[in-house]
């Protein structure tokens, strides 16, 4: 098949895209950066210029791709604090490839969170099955993209984790790796008992292919290898990764010692990949979170955030 990835020179995508072209698809990449678009056709994908606002080119490639991926996001915004613009622009370019989409029965794989599961599930972790009707971040794009199914779109949803490896160089985990240097310590709220799942990179890009191969129409799948890690077992990981002590602070002062992961940090989110496992047979190899962190790869450098996708 011949793909359109946005995000496609980010995070995932960049492990992504070698996986698809090795399994004989074609890559279309968006790419707004002279870097992004070298990085892509580097690997050996042909280039879409253009970004996630960029709603008349996104229709387009959609239009003349056999799926899309959809991975890009405005992190740029949400680091910046405008939460609600980063979720709007994810929703406009949504509908629209949607639209490009409808009616052609080709696949749709999107992008969302199983942190949006937190205010969702209490006292277990979250499954595939749980949803929201509140509204929200990350709610409404999932929403709207298992309701392509109704308008002829093979569409799914890919709920993501934290996800780690050594092509992650502006997650959450090298974001709490820079506060934890400016801070002098790494920070976890309260009694840091919440937790956090996570995923291998190269895991969760496998799982993107088969949802795109072969995921039935309105599905929600979650890329998840650990159901729950400890952000008090993450600060600790990073304390003895950077040679720092681990330190308890308030929610209070989350915002001061965390920035933009503040509203994250206390979330506790345990979730499984029961059913994913059993309708995709998606089963993660790659090391886990705490195996990367006991790891230098992340703790060479302090890295400096890149937007450009």
């Amino acid at each position: 098949m011949r793909i359109f990835v946005t995000g496609a020179s980010g995070h995932v995508g960049s492990a992504l895209v070698p996986e698809l072209l090795h399994n004989g698809h074609q890559v279309l990449g968006l790419a707004r950066s002279d870097e992004s678009a070298k990085r892509l056709t580097d690997r050996g994908a042909e280039v879409v210029r253009g970004d996630l606002d960029d709603l008349d080119r996104l229709s387009t490639a959609a239009a003349a791709a056999d799926g899309v991926v959809h991975l890009a996001f405005r992190h740029d915004l949400m680091v910046a604090g405008d939460l609600a613009g980063a979720a709007e622009s994810d929703l406009a370019a949504l509908r629209t490839i949607g639209d490009a989409l409808a009616g052609t029965g080709k696949p749709l794989v999107s992008t969302s969170g199983t942190g949006m599961l937190a205010g969702v599930v209490k006292d277990r972790p979250g499954t595939e099955a749980d949803f929201s009707d509140a509204g929200g971040y990350r709610i409404d794009a999932e929403n709207l993209v298992v309701s392509l199914a109704d308008r002829g779109v093979r569409s799914s949803i890919v709920r993501l984790p934290q996800v780690h490896s050594e092509l992650d160089h502006n997650g959450f985990v090298p974001s709490l790796i820079r506060f934890a240097r400016r801070n002098g310590f790494a920070a976890y709220v309260g009694d840091g008992s919440n937790r956090w799942p996570a995923v291998h990179t190269l895991d969760a890009a496998r799982l993107y292919r088969l949802a795109l191969e072969s995921a039935p129409a309105g599905s929600r799948l979650h890329a998840v290898q650990d159901e729950g890690v400890t952000f008090r077992t993450i600060a600790d990981a990073i304390g003895r990764g950077l040679q720092l002590p681990t330190r308890s602070i308030t929610p209070e002062q989350a915002p001061e010692y965390l920035g933009f992961l503040a509203a994250f940090a206390a979330m506790d989110n345990p979730a499984t990949a029961a059913l994913t496992t059993e309708l995709l047979d998606w089963h993660p190899t790659q090391p886990t979170l705490l195996d990367d962190l006991a790891k230098p790869f992340y703790f060479e450098e302090d890295q400096t955030l890149n937007t450009s996708r």
